[in-house]
């Protein structure tokens, strides 16, 4: 049987384009969460924007994360500009860093500048946690492409306004009742590019039964814990 899994979802504050100060930010995060997995918003090392420069896997600036998670023996899943250029998932350990995931379902000018990606996994620990990124959660067929890979979480990064604050609840509990995988939202917290002067943060972990077991507040900084298990 498989261990517990434990699992936060942080929203670090983000300093436009400056990869370095963020990269800190995101290490002060993995080491305060004190989870195995670290989930953060979409593009969190950049912010929203557009034309930020994609963000390569030996990046020496990806070298306080990984130095985090040696510390802590987590597993951070960062949102960045990747090459392709794709808007994706760096998963970060202490060995260091990987592309794991580019966004499927682009929105709006983001396919001006992006390339799709596909359907993946990253395993931990004998779990296999489905990878999203914003838009990819809003769209049904995603998650079931996502879990006919032998998902059991379902885990994401996500840009929204502070209006949206509870769009991305009523997605979690959407991919839980249709699937029966756990789920977690890392949302941006602050201001961004892309006309998102106010996000909603409220990260948040639901059960595989799409009960709401954590959530974070709205401002920058927070984190939100919870532990997956069965």
């Amino acid at each position: 049987m498989r261990s517990a899994l434990s699992v936060a979802v942080a929203q670090p504050r983000c300093a436009a384009y400056d990869v370095a100060a963020n990269a800190a930010a995101h290490a002060e995060a993995v080491r305060a969460a004190r989870a195995r997995v670290v989930v953060f918003p979409e593009m969190s090392l950049t912010g929203y924007h557009l034309d930020a420069a994609p963000v390569s896997p030996d990046d020496e600036r990806l070298a306080v994360i990984a130095a985090a998670c040696a510390a802590t023996g987590a597993l951070a899943l960062v949102g960045a500009p990747v090459p392709g250029p794709r808007i994706g998932v760096l998963a970060v350990d202490a060995a260091g860093a990987r592309v794991a995931y580019g966004k499927v379902h682009l929105h709006g000018e983001e396919a001006a500048h992006f390339t799709p990606g596909e359907p993946a996994v990253v395993e931990v620990d004998g779990w296999r946690l489905g990878l999203a990124v914003c838009r990819d959660t809003g769209i049904p067929e995603h998650a079931a492409t996502t879990v006919a890979l032998g998902a059991d979480g379902y885990v994401a990064g996500v840009v929204h306004s502070a209006e949206e604050s509870g769009l991305h609840g009523e997605r979690a509990r959407r991919v839980a009742a249709d699937h029966g995988v756990w789920t977690a939202t890392a949302a941006f917290a602050g201001p961004t590019g892309g006309g998102f002067d106010r996000t909603s943060g409220r990260s948040g972990i639901w059960s595989a039964r799409g009960e709401r077991l954590a959530e974070a507040g709205p401002e920058p900084g927070g984190i939100a814990r919870a532990v997956f298990t069965g």
